[in-house]
């Protein structure tokens, strides 16, 4: 998928660019696979705001993904490739020989007219779904749970991609796209390929309307705000944050600040932390 630039007509459209969207084969989402999603604009249930900088934009329909892939040795026909606007990646609307639709992550060179299966007897090929146990040392894989039957957790975003590293035991080692090599029950599902619109991160948002378009307000730094509204606030004119490392507006320490539990019950399963060499 390319991108598209603009003749700099307008400050906007000066650094903006776009996707041309030139895999997508229908602007039409299957109605029976989406649901209407009700907007909190980052509230709790009392009202409160739990999460800041969040309200506004269109409101977008879901599209119901079947992240479990749990119809087994039952092909199905890939019928169209659609843009989701509640992720990054595409998705593909899959037609099984019994008639049933659903939607899945539309993995890069996934064509409409292909075909794909799931289950453990499945082919090494570029959309099939299978328990990790049946897949080869070195594949390159995505969509892959961390609980057997629960869905795909890790590797769903466009572009991404991990590679199945070795098998011991119950347990395959996978290196995610972060550099981390984690251990994965080998019963658990993984999908072959890697997640298609590999160029959306490319994609520069130029304007701050597109951003309020997408449900996302204005962020202002701590630094330009008054003592009484965040711990970066005062001083006279550039005074800096007055303070040895930055935090949040509760006086959290945060860029760089490790906010993992020591004693979290699933670091057994990293073998390799991300950054280290």
């Amino acid at each position: 998928m390319g991108i598209k630039k603009y003749n700099p007509t307008t400050p906007g459209l000066r650094g903006m660019t776009v996707s041309t969207f030139e895999e997508i084969t229908t602007d039409k989402p299957e109605k029976s696979l989406t649901e209407t999603l009700k907007k909190h604009s980052g509230r709790n249930n009392r009202g409160s705001i739990s999460v800041r900088h969040r309200g506004g934009g269109y409101r977008p329909k879901y599209r119901k993904i079947d992240f479990k892939r749990n119809k087994d040795d039952i092909p199905a026909k890939v019928k169209t490739i659609e843009y989701d606007p509640n992720r990054s990646a595409n998705i593909a609307l899959i037609v099984y020989a019994d008639g049933e639709k659903r939607y899945i992550l539309a993995p890069n060179k996934l064509e409409v007219g292909a075909t794909v299966i799931s289950g453990p007897t499945s082919d090494i090929q570029i959309g099939n779904a299978l328990p990790l146990t049946n897949i080869p040392v070195g594949t390159i894989i995505h969509n892959i749970e961390l609980k057997a039957g629960k869905g795909a957790q890790l590797v769903r975003s466009a572009g991404g991609s991990a590679q199945l590293m070795a098998k011991e035991d119950k347990f395959a080692q996978v290196r995610l796209p972060s550099g981390e090599v984690r251990k994965v029950h080998i019963e658990c599902r993984a999908t072959i390929g890697e997640v298609g619109n590999l160029e959306h991160e490319q994609i520069k948002i130029g304007k701050a309307g597109r951003k309020r378009h997408m449900g996302i307000r204005p962020t202002v730094r701590g630094s330009v705000m008054n003592p009484n509204d965040h711990p970066h606030g005062g001083g006279e004119g550039k005074a800096g944050i007055g303070r040895v490392g930055p935090v949040t507006p509760w006086g959290k320490p945060t860029l760089g600040y490790k906010t993992r539990k020591k004693g979290k019950h699933s670091s057994k399963y990293i073998v390799k932390k991300r950054g280290e060499k």
